[in-house]
């Protein structure tokens, strides 16, 4: 027997002002994002994003991050993932993609 995979339905795009304005957590449960907090001690790195076959994601953050870094980390992670175009990330942030 052959196991079928349904990929997830799509799901609308959506703005930048509710990727900046909704609570984090709502956004992350609204766009099935796991967090997954890291024991790294370098404090360049605040997080990557992983997009699985069915659509959801993973971010990995570092244990221990400002909330305020974290905050706005997510949410220029998550504008990405999703193709919104989001604000500039204040220096010396920066998003790359791989």
């Amino acid at each position: 027997m052959q196991q079928s995979t349904c990929p997830a339905p799509p799901r609308p795009v959506p703005t930048v002002d509710h990727l900046m304005d909704a609570p984090l957590n709502s956004l992350l449960a609204e766009f099935r994002v796991d967090v997954s907090e890291l024991p790294i001690e370098d404090p360049g790195f605040t997080g990557g994003t992983y997009v699985r076959r069915d659509g959801t994601m993973l971010f990995a953050m570092r244990r221990g991050q400002p909330a305020a870094e974290r905050e706005m980390i997510a949410r220029a992670m998550l504008g990405a993932a999703l193709r919104v175009p989001m604000p500039p990330l204040p220096e010396p942030y920066q998003l790359t993609e791989l």
